[in-house]
């Protein structure tokens, strides 16, 4: 079971596969079949201003998004696995308690899926299955976003808030530090950073300011669509 975590809402009636992302950096050795290149944005490096500002994007992505990579890649050696993706190597590394290697290789993930759950013009209420499966779950998209913005307000410190398809439903969530869905049997659908440093340049302390201008200008519906349909395409 995931540590520290809290469930707020279960909905919908399909069901939830892993998802596994692969992305990398650097140049040092590797395990076969593993690619740890960093991945590049989806975007140009100031598309989500003036939301989240340049300098906020690119220090968060050249420093610490890369860094947690970089010391994957340091790490990767002392893991028995044949992992070949970030989440199988984080879900070794869970099972073996090396917790430096989980948190690194986890919050590399973690952040490769909160870079494309953003795009330039995103936000408002999603359209298609996802709405659809929002209005069962919620009773519609407003108490949707207060949920969300609930499992925001909740998280104490460092951590992150999720949209996730899991167990035949889709849940808002909320984890601590590197702990991710991602090696539970989840797909992720939104990933939303609530560490410090993925806000403080452009916010200061404002953390709610932060979550309601990615749900309101930056949340890249399109891509929790997508992530939707690939457990409907999954064969079960």
């Amino acid at each position: 079971m995931m540590n520290r975590r809290t469930f707020l809402s279960t909905s919908a009636k399909f069901g939830g596969l892993l998802l596994l992302q692969t992305v990398g950096f650097g140049c040092q050795p590797e395990k076969p079949g593993l690619s740890l290149t960093l991945t590049p944005l989806p975007y140009p490096v100031d598309a989500l201003a003036p939301f989240l500002s340049e300098d906020t994007v690119r220090t968060h992505y050249e420093k610490h998004h890369a860094a947690y990579l970089e010391r994957t890649r340091q790490l990767i050696g002392r893991s028995r696995s044949g992992a070949k993706t970030l989440a199988e190597v984080a879900a070794a590394a869970r099972a073996d308690g090396d917790d430096a290697l989980f948190n690194n290789a986890a919050q590399a993930l973690n952040h490769e899926l909160y870079w494309q759950s953003m795009k330039p013009g995103g936000g408002g209420e999603p359209t298609g299955e996802l709405h659809k499966r929002i209005q069962n779950g919620w009773g519609g998209y407003r108490p949707f976003r207060e949920a969300l913005l609930a499992a925001a307000r909740e998280q104490f410190g460092s951590g992150w808030v999720w949209l996730v398809a899991k167990g035949g439903g889709l849940e808002i969530l909320h984890t601590d530090n590197a702990e991710t869905p991602a090696v539970e049997g989840a797909v992720v659908l939104t990933a939303l950073d609530v560490w410090e440093h993925a806000y403080y340049l452009d916010y200061r302390n404002r953390r709610m300011d932060y979550v309601e201008a990615f749900l309101d200008h930056l949340v890249n519906w399109d891509f929790a669509l997508r992530q939707l349909q690939s457990t409907v395409d999954e064969p079960s």
